[in-house]
């Protein structure tokens, strides 16, 4: 392990002189780049980036031109040099730093803007091994980690509200102050770690590794919440980026914010009511269903239940597996409810529950596949569990019947619905 050095403390205020950006989604350039440009930063960037400052007349200098090193291997390399790393790495109060840069003709970097290549999406749209491969940034992860590192001097964005705050600072001050510096670094390592994950994850996949030496796990923030299960917590909301209808992406139509009980209630109600085909019901209070049914139609299968339990049932949050209409949205506002998830809602519906204010109506792209892959978590002391998803499905011939009274058809229907609703409950089954 090194030993720490003796550095001179790190300014509170830094005025930078060159900023060095590259960009996949260049959304928020134009005006980022200009403002930069009107402060005096001189602006450095490569490939497309670099193309597209150029496009607003802007002067951009190119990596190359630092480096000496032309771009190559199909832009595998280009910023993989002491020259751009030395100029993100160096301390400029550190004299053996300072002659180092001096000697070498390095030149301080004092903003880093980048937002990685799009591996992540790439694999959401289903890109094949190759693209995955060629999408997983280099480069990118090792300038944010040298500036992150060197947050005394630098500072370092990886998304618009990163570099919003830059620019507010400029604006304001001039120049960044050392709190602002180690709230972007901090941030910025979160999006390498989120980054690593989701290649390690994938790349696991592709092995079909089940249990990897190492386990990451990442997640965007979704929303802050007022509280955890109890108001004595904290709580927040995280997406890992999988792309399984529900609760994670579902669009909020009405209603309070979502609170820690209402979304893993929500959850355990969509997860269980995307697992029949007929219309069907399911009602969840405290994590657990109090009423499961199926019908001809939602407003039938409501019925049957709420009769499971209409005492639980209030203040329960409700799924459905159809589109709402306003006679399910008339059934179901009837008695007070805390959430209603559905993957779809008509205007007559919508009406309906606009008189509820609140009642937190979610709206999602269709239902989870109860049978597709994927992988559940348990945080435990010092760990966390790691299980495949239950994708059981029992039919009608994996029953062994050892009784002498042979069942009914129906009654076996009846045993097919206690096991899949059985397969969602958390305490015992009754």
């Amino acid at each position: 392990m090194p030993a720490a050095p003796d550095f001179p403390p790190a300014p509170d205020q830094v005025k930078p002189q060159r900023a060095l950006i590259s960009l996949s989604d260049k959304a928020g350039l134009e005006d980022a780049a200009r403002a930069l440009h009107d402060l005096g930063v001189e602006l450095v960037s490569t490939g497309g980036t670099k193309a597209a400052i150029e496009k607003l007349g802007l002067p951009v200098k190119d990596v190359a031109d630092l480096t000496g090193f032309p771009e190559m291997m199909d832009g595998r390399v280009k910023t993989l040099h002491p020259v751009v790393h030395g100029g993100l790495l160096g301390v400029r109060n550190a004299p053996t730093h300072a002659e180092a840069m001096t000697t070498h003709g390095i030149g301080a970097i004092d903003i880093v803007w980048i937002d990685l290549y799009p591996f992540e999406k790439t694999v959401e749209q289903g890109g094949g091994f190759e693209a995955a491969i060629e999408n997983i940034d280099i480069g990118g992860p090792a300038m944010i980690r040298s500036g992150s590192k060197n947050h005394g001097h630098v500072a370092v964005a990886v998304d618009g509200e990163s570099i919003a705050l830059i620019l507010e600072a400029l604006k304001v001050e001039g120049s960044t102050d050392l709190a602002l510096r180690k709230r972007l670094a901090a941030r910025a390592f979160a999006r390498t770690a989120a980054y690593d994950a989701a290649v390690s994850g994938w790349f696991a996949g592709q092995i079909e590794d089940a249990a990897p030496a190492r386990k990451s796990i990442a997640g965007s923030l979704a929303q802050t919440l007022r509280y955890g299960e109890n108001p004595h917590q904290t709580g927040a909301f995280y997406r890992t980026g999988e792309r399984r209808p529900g609760v994670a992406y579902a669009e909020q139509v009405q209603g309070k914010e979502l609170g820690y009980n209402n979304i893993a209630d929500a959850d355990a109600a969509y997860e269980l009511v995307a697992e029949f085909e007929q219309p069907a019901v399911v009602i969840v209070k405290h994590a657990n269903p109090c009423g499961v049914a199926v019908g001809k139609d939602l407003s039938e299968a409501y019925a049957r239940a709420l009769e499971c339990d209409a005492v639980s049932a209030f203040g329960g949050v409700i799924a459905v597996n159809r589109p709402l209409n306003g006679a399910d949205a008339e059934a179901i506002t009837s008695v007070f409810t805390e959430v209603v998830i559905a993957p779809g809602a008509d205007d007559a519906a919508k009406a309906v529950f606009a008189a509820k204010k609140n009642l937190r109506l979610l709206i999602t792209d269709g239902l989870p596949d109860p049978h597709g892959p994927g992988e559940v978590f348990r945080s435990v002391a010092g760990g966390f569990l790691v299980q495949s998803r239950d994708r059981s499905l029992i039919k009608p011939s994996d029953l062994k019947i050892v009784t002498r009274r042979q069942p009914t058809p129906t009654e076996i229907q009846d045993m097919l619905f206690a096991f899949t609703v059985a397969k969602h409950v958390k305490s015992n089954a009754i």
